[in-house]
């Protein structure tokens, strides 16, 4: 009889639970002997099963037939306490107050500068001529602004969130979720019943969702080019990280020029203090930064209100007639080409949008939604209606049309918040760049880094050191190197441009896969948005002659490390399926596995989520003696935020029993952060590891006492007695003390961890440009990768 429900070896999955009996292995005691490592065995095996060596006990085994198979790692996964419930549920009021500061300092400093440049660099691009191209310019903004970051981001795509998770990983996993696309093979079933996982399979009434699922599923290029996008849009994310902040800083300090006589290079001086200073305030946290900053922006919101509406009153309300979209036609009709170029600066009213989306896991969805539209863009609306009033009469002012706007006797302390608010708009794309290299690492896209929580209530609060200071000195060097604020605004529009049209491709198969919405409303989101963000992108990339092209560079860097330490993950792994031991060496060395059992528990740290890993051979034939008990840990990250700690660790029994040895899966959602120490880690691998054997022998006892019940029944009393169960209570019950007795006792003797080292190399006759490259089957990378990887791809099994 063949087993149904066997992992295939190159990574697909079956089904765990099989619907025919099976046979399988037991020892004297009722333990059923894991079976599935057997190497390159498919669905369907037909290999005949071979016997154990005799155990220490000299228990007989033999080959029982049992009922449908349900897998260890499955029992476990059912055991769930509920859905995981939102850090930002049942607070009090005033800490929703607290948390509306803390959304305002981190979540829209980004888009709340944005009329510190958008006007300046729209009419350098299409000079004012006459009043019609101010109210054109006005149009294009409050429709851009209306347009991308309410309608788009707001009210649609803040929604497509994973579980509070925002940003275009954040998508993948969902996607992940309801689709296998994922290219990493270390997927199980069991992952699919984590509580937070809450897969909804697409419904057979929507054929449309069905047959776009399984074309994914089916095609590898679809699956690559998926990854592809979610790589450059993360990329993008992490060039906005360092063009923002110098962005934002420049205009803002630039704002001297109108105070006071000061030369531009004294302007990239001051720029270079703050800059240092606000990368150096940054692992202080979200929290306590952004309760900080947060009545700051208020002030700077409330400034932009204000000033808007007195010059609203003192210079022109007519500028009002700009929510008409027909001066849009007429802005281009009158300047052609020059309206067409001035979309780069148009767009720039919109930046920090994706921030809002990115930014998600610091604060609730209704939180970010209501701020926006209670505040945030009445401010910004009357802010550049407030600017173009100006404008109406003093059409030379444009290169700094903001500072210009402002009246004299309220100029210094604008200046002062206008800066204070830059600083925070440039955190708010340096958090969400933390958040996107967190969740991009765990899905096996990034190498990994020394990730630090600041706040011990919200777990999406990170600190990472290393980029942080990258981020700093390319921020500097952006500074340095293009000082102008025009050039760098072409910049900014293509790092933003870029994962804009990311998340709306990934948006729209959300649409499509999970909320299986009318295809009219996914075509009509698609084309309006994507039809839009097309047009900017073609206005932008035509000066990316300017200086621009820096950005674009170091984004293309960025992919191609994230999708080489991608690839390189997946080969690993591929290469450590192939290369794992055979079930049947461990079952002829026996028990002892050919050498010296010492007391003690040893973890065995290995990327596979199944099987034995080849490195244990290597322990076995180097090191002198192996532990009393061994577990195979496999830290394993799922396309879920959360894990429940209750559902952390699953466990399954390699061998027979006598040979006390474990496989366990430590799963992580890519929101975890493994911060927990080593002590604390045994105890909650152990306390999970006996409640498994508790588990397993209780499962034992009902399934013998069943068998003794169909037999009694079966048989008459003259031809077989009935089975004594009280007799077969105690034995159970002694041998699970033994097995509890004897995992104490290793435990008392000490922990050790066995950590492997592994690495990629190339051939020799390889070469970037190969068709090899592509191939997963090989066993070591390009040349190309190795030049790369040297620096990044080592892996190490990292207890905490």
């Amino acid at each position: 009889m063949t087993e149904e429900g066997s992992e295939r070896e190159n990574g697909g999955l079956g089904s765990m639970d099989s619907m025919e009996s099976r046979w399988v292995y037991q020892d004297e005691e009722g333990s059923e002997i894991d079976n599935d490592g057997d190497d390159q065995r498919g669905v369907g095996g037909n290999e005949s099963p071979q016997r154990d060596s005799e155990d220490e006990d000299n228990a007989e085994q033999r080959l029982i037939r049992t009922g449908p198979r349900i897998d260890s790692f499955d029992v476990e996964a059912l055991e769930v306490p509920g859905v995981q419930r939102s850090d930002f549920e049942d607070i009090s009021l005033g800490r929703r107050i607290i948390l509306a500061f803390q959304t305002l300092g981190v979540v829209f400093g980004d888009v709340g500068t944005s009329p510190l440049y958008t006007f300046s660099v729209m009419f350098s691009k299409a000079p004012v001529n006459e009043n019609e191209d101010v109210l054109g310019a006005l149009s294009l903004v409050l429709y851009t602004l209306i347009l991308i970051s309410l309608i788009k981001y707001v009210l649609i795509v803040l929604w497509a969130n994973d579980d509070g998770e925002g940003g275009t990983f954040a998508l993948y996993s969902l996607i992940c979720r309801h689709a296998k696309v994922s290219l990493l093979p270390n997927q199980l079933p069991s992952d699919a019943r984590i509580s937070s996982f809450r897969l909804k399979v697409p419904s057979a009434e929507l054929e449309r969702s069905l047959k776009i699922k399984e074309r994914l599923e089916a095609s590898l290029t679809l699956k690559r080019l998926l990854l592809m996008l979610v790589l450059a849009g993360t990329s993008m994310v992490i060039a906005d990280g360092v063009v923002t902040p110098a962005m934002s800083v420049i205009s803002a300090v630039g704002g001297l020029k109108v105070g006071v006589s000061i030369k531009q290079d004294h302007v990239v001086m001051i720029s270079v203090a703050f800059l240092i200073i606000l990368f150096s305030v940054q692992k202080y946290g979200t929290s306590k930064v952004g309760i900080v900053v947060g009545p700051a922006l208020f002030m700077w919101f409330c400034s932009l209100g204000g000033i808007g509406i007195y010059n609203l009153v003192k210079y022109d309300t007519s500028v009002l007639r700009a929510f008409n979209p027909i001066h849009i036609y007429y802005f281009f009709k009158r300047n052609s080409t020059k309206a067409w170029y001035s979309l780069g600066g148009c767009l720039l009213c919109a930046t920090g949008s994706e921030a809002m989306f990115a930014d998600l896991c610091y604060f609730s969805v209704r939180s970010v939604q209501l701020t926006f539209v209670l505040l945030v863009l009445p401010c910004l609306l009357l802010g550049y209606l407030g600017q173009a009033a100006y404008l109406m009469e003093n059409h030379a002012d444009t290169t700094q049309a903001f500072f210009s706007s402002v009246p004299s006797g309220a100029f210094w302390p604008v200046f002062l918040i206008a800066n204070v608010a830059a600083l925070i708009a440039s955190r708010a794309m340096t958090t969400a760049t933390f958040s996107c290299i967190k969740q991009s690492t765990a899905l096996g896209c990034f190498p990994r880094l020394k990730i630090i929580h600041t706040s011990r209530k919200f777990m999406g609060q990170i600190y990472i050191p290393v980029m942080n200071w990258f981020l700093l000195a390319l921020t500097l060097i952006l500074v340095c190197n293009i000082s102008s604020i025009y050039e760098i605004g072409n910049a900014y529009g293509i790092a933003e441009l870029g994962v804009m049209m990311m998340t709306t491709i990934l948006v729209t198969l959300v649409m499509i896969l999970i909320w299986q919405i009318n295809i009219i409303i996914v075509l009509s989101f698609a084309t309006i948005f994507l039809g839009l963000e097309l047009t900017f992108f073609s206005s932008i990339l035509w000066s990316v002659g300017d200086g621009s092209w820096i950005i674009l560079v170091f984004a293309i860097v960025i992919f191609l490390i994230m999708y080489i330490w991608n690839y390189g993950s997946k080969l690993k792994y591929e290469t450590e399926v192939k290369q794992k031991m055979s079930m049947d060496v461990l079952r002829e060395l026996g028990p002892e596995l050919g050498t010296v059992r010492a007391p003690g528990i040893g973890l065995l740290y290995n990327e596979l989520a199944k099987g034995v890993p080849a490195i244990f051979g290597h322990f076995l034939t180097t090191l002198p003696a192996v532990h009393s008990m061994i577990i195979f840990v496999c830290i394993k990250y799922v396309p879920v935020s959360v894990v429940p700690q209750s559902e952390r660790f699953l466990f399954r029994r390699v061998c027979a029993k006598s040979y006390h040895i474990f496989h366990c899966v430590a799963r992580y959602g890519y929101k975890d952060v493994r911060k927990e120490n080593h002590q604390t880690f045994e105890q909650l691998l152990i306390e999970s590891l006996e409640k498994f054997i508790r588990r397993e022998a209780q499962e034992r006892s009902w399934r013998v006492m069943d068998t003794s019940k169909f037999i009694s029944e079966a048989s008459t009393s003259e031809e077989k007695p009935e089975p004594c169960t009280d007799q077969i209570t105690v034995d159970a019950e002694q041998s699970l003390e033994k097995e509890l007795s004897f995992l104490r006792k290793a435990k008392e003797s000490g922990v050790v961890y066995l950590l492997g080292h592994g690495d990629i190399r190339a051939r020799k006759e390889s070469c970037f440009a190969s068709a090899d490259f592509a191939t997963p089957s090989m066993l070591y990378a390009q040349s190309f990768v190795l030049f790369v990887a040297c620096a990044l791809i080592i892996t190490n099994r990292e207890l905490d």
